[in-house]
């Protein structure tokens, strides 16, 4: 490699995340591993924010074509989903950029969240709730289950 040139590694983690542009795919921790085999074909591992990501397509695209750009011309992606991605896998750059962004970040890797907010169940109206999953059907939904009647359901995020 001459001066001035970057890894694969480095062209990887530099891609930008199409939903948000200001984390790179390194910021996320979605990067899983980069190798190059004997004859210089680059091989890709990621593992998506959740399964149903929309953005997987995108980022594939992205990906090789900054790898092509960057003179690695025989490249491929793979997604995994075990073992699946958590909010731990987040950079302290990335949590400092959410937070930039005026997002909070998740309370960082093995500390418990410090405030727990319930939602109104749609099904009982109870405010015993808690938040199950934080991604759900789609990345604008959580999911949530009723402590008093059991029944689980989804929450539409605030976006601003």
């Amino acid at each position: 490699m001459r001066a001035g040139e970057l890894t694969p590694e480095e062209v990887v983690g530099s891609v930008r995340d199409p939903e948000l542009p200001a984390l790179t795919l390194a910021d996320l921790g979605v990067v899983r591993s980069v190798t190059v085999d004997a004859v210089g074909a680059v091989e890709v591992v990621l593992t998506p924010t959740y399964s149903g990501c929309p953005a997987t397509e995108v980022i594939q695209v992205d990906v090789l074509n900054a790898l092509m750009q960057a003179g690695y011309p025989q490249a491929s992606v793979r997604f995994e989903l075990f073992p699946a991605w958590t909010s731990d896998s987040l950079s302290a750059q990335g949590r400092r950029v959410l937070s930039e962004l005026g997002i909070a970040p998740p309370v960082g890797p093995g500390r418990p969240a410090p405030l727990t907010i319930s939602l109104k169940c749609p099904q009982c109206g109870s405010l015993r709730t808690r938040e199950t999953s934080h991604f759900g059907s789609t990345a604008c939904k959580s999911l949530w289950t009723c402590r008093a009647c059991g029944e689980p359901f989804e929450h539409f995020k605030e976006l601003r």
